[in-house]
């Protein structure tokens, strides 16, 4: 290993959260980890003499500076900082109210920005420091009954590539990395699920569901995997602006990628039509 190094991870309790810590630990890294209950913070500190918890729920904004100037006070500054805190929330758009719209960007989305913020002004006075977000191939690839998910990753995946150029010449790394089909809690007990109403949708997303439910648990990823791809990313010398994890990420977004050269080929004559 490179260097030991601080990394802070929104929501260690269960998933990549967890995975994550528990692999950093066993490389001898210093983890501090947010969770949502005393309980919880106990649980996680158990773990290991490295393992910090913070009790913070992400979205309760005006929290976060506090509590990230008490951890680079009693802790250390923070060299990674993890946004894998978030949720699925499963709905077709015109079933699903607007109230679970803003509850999904709350969590997926202004709560990672509200951390990178938090954690921005001590990474740029150290000039160094690496931000992960955990996006999803839901940030590339969408399907019918997941538009709020889709929206908050595509949304991640946008402020994190675009952050990353405004960084880069202080010296800080931003990655977005999105997992595939993984063994986690996201299609099951994470899950938010809104309640079917208009008939009209079943056929097409009837099926999804069923599928997604099946599969449940026997996803083809491995957190733990995954982790240690993630401290890969972590010790690189050039992190990428991006990192699939999983091969049906990468043969799903590979797909969608080529079907949308395919159609801006097919349309570039309207395209251009509009210059001049």
């Amino acid at each position: 290993m490179a260097s030991s190094k601080t990394l802070l991870i929104t929501g260690v309790s269960s998933g990549f959260g967890r995975a994550l810590a528990q692999e950093a630990l066993a490389a001898g890294h210093r983890v501090v980890g947010t969770v949502r209950s005393e309980q919880a913070q106990r649980d996680f500190e158990a773990l290991h003499a490295q393992a910090v918890a913070r009790v913070l729920d992400v979205t309760d904004f005006d929290a976060i500076d506090a509590v990230i100037a008490d951890i680079e006070a009693s802790v250390g500054p923070v060299d990674v900082l993890v946004n894998n805190a978030g949720y699925g929330h499963e709905g077709v758009m015109e079933e699903s109210p607007l109230a679970e719209l803003r509850k999904q960007f709350d969590v997926n989305v202004f709560g990672a920005v509200a951390m990178m913020k938090a954690v921005l002004p001590f990474m740029r006075a150290q000039r160094r420091g690496h931000i992960l977000n955990i996006t999803s191939m839901g940030g590339y690839i969408t399907m019918p009954g997941i538009s709020y998910y889709c929206g908050s990753k595509f949304a991640l995946e946008g402020i994190s590539e675009a952050l990353g150029k405004e960084v880069a010449p202080l010296g800080i790394a931003v990655t977005a990395v999105a997992p595939g089909s993984f063994r986690t809690d996201w299609a099951g007990r994470s899950m938010m699920r809104t309640p079917r109403s208009i008939a009209d949708y079943d056929a097409i997303f009837d099926p999804i569901r069923q599928a997604r439910e099946e599969k449940s648990g026997k996803q083809l990823g491995d957190p733990h995997k995954a982790a240690r791809a993630m401290l890969a990313a972590i010790e690189a010398e050039t992190p990428p602006a991006h990192l699939l994890l999983g091969s049906d990420a990468l043969g799903l977004v590979r797909g969608k990628l080529a079907a949308l050269e395919q159609e801006i080929g097919a349309w570039e004559s309207v395209t251009i039509s509009t210059d001049g």
